[in-house]
């Protein structure tokens, strides 16, 4: 079953567990991402298709590791679900066809799985601190983010628009602000942002409000300058609450594939991150790159955009995630 939002949040306020999805509601899930990632699925699926259906030779291996690697899943993570499946398969515990895809699925999805997926919001104010390159939708995601605190949890959320040299980064998360009925704080064009990220907290703590999430400029990751300038935004806000920021989050598009990890390792060592935003997997082949992170920088990919709707944010299910990937129905 899809995880939920209420699972994906760490609430400490007993919440009963949400209702399991009706099976039609669970399908419709499943099928909207599985057609989201259907360029992914042409790049592996017709050749694992047409692998895993064969006798197991060393070309099947062959095969499935170029396939694998066609979708971005790395090199490394390739080389271990491989050599996990073909050593299984010459013990004789695999013998093909469904059992060898349903292994796959499974290796696949412990994979992606690693880390701790939820997000704690226990704390009052918890403060979440948005960071990526420009044009990774990073700051929709804060939007649309905002909007399910608010639509699932009921919590009250302060926006903190920290990237101060674009009006139009201003502008666009008013809207979304707007849009997902939470209040947001701004500076003036140019001012420091560590300055906007201190008011926005100083403001929740003083009003009692739940989440405070704190949007910081895009910046590609080989800019020193502007990599320590976040790193100062952190500290601001750690000195400003005891604990904060609690949750770093970074976003990163999907169809930027490996250049994808070598971003993550920068703002990670920089920014502390503690779980990944995977965005644009609805427009891109490279879906498998959800699986390298994971494995190769240990970071839990937390949150999955599969289209532009507020609906299409969704927590990362690693089990759906692998079977929208790799079954045919």
């Amino acid at each position: 079953m899809a995880r939920e939002w209420n699972e994906l949040f760490i609430t400490g306020e007993g919440r009963e567990a949400a209702a399991e999805q009706a099976p039609e509601q669970r399908r419709g899930l499943f099928r909207r991402l599985r057609e989201s990632m259907g360029k992914t699925r042409q790049a592996l699926g017709s050749e694992i298709q047409a692998t895993l259906f064969t006798t197991l030779e060393a070309e099947t291996w062959e095969r499935l590791e170029e396939a694998l690697i066609m979708a971005d899943v790395g090199a490394a993570t390739t080389a271990s679900v491989v050599g996990t499946l073909e050593a299984e398969a010459a013990a004789g515990s695999l013998e093909g066809g469904e059992q060898l895809s349903e292994r796959l699925i499974a290796l696949l999805a412990e994979t992606a799985g690693g880390g701790e997926w939820r997000i704690d919001v226990r704390a009052r104010p918890t403060v979440i601190m948005a960071v990526g390159v420009n044009g990774t939708g990073k700051t929709t995601t804060v939007g649309k983010l905002a909007w399910h605190l608010r639509e699932e949890l009921g919590a009250t959320v302060l926006l903190g628009a920290a990237d101060t040299f674009r009006a139009a980064a201003t502008e666009q998360l008013e809207g979304w602000a707007e849009r997902a009925g939470v209040e947001i704080v701004t500076g003036p064009e140019g001012s420091d942002p560590g300055a906007v990220a201190f008011e926005a907290i100083a403001q929740a703590r003083a009003r009692g409000i739940d989440v405070v999430i704190i949007d910081t400029a895009g910046r590609l990751h080989t800019q020193d300058d502007l990599m320590e300038e976040l790193a100062k935004v952190r500290r601001v806000i750690a000195r400003q609450l005891e604990g904060a920021p609690h949750e770093t989050l970074l976003t990163l598009d999907a169809t930027t594939g490996q250049n994808g990890l070598r971003q993550a390792h920068l703002f990670a060592e920089t920014a502390g991150v503690t779980g990944v935003v995977l965005t644009k997997l609805d427009g891109t082949a490279r879906g498998g790159i959800a699986l390298a992170i994971s494995r190769e920088l240990g970071l839990p990919v937390k949150l999955i955009g599969i289209g532009e709707s507020v609906e299409d944010l969704r927590p990362f299910d690693p089990d759906e995630f692998a079977r929208a990937l790799i079954a045919e129905s």
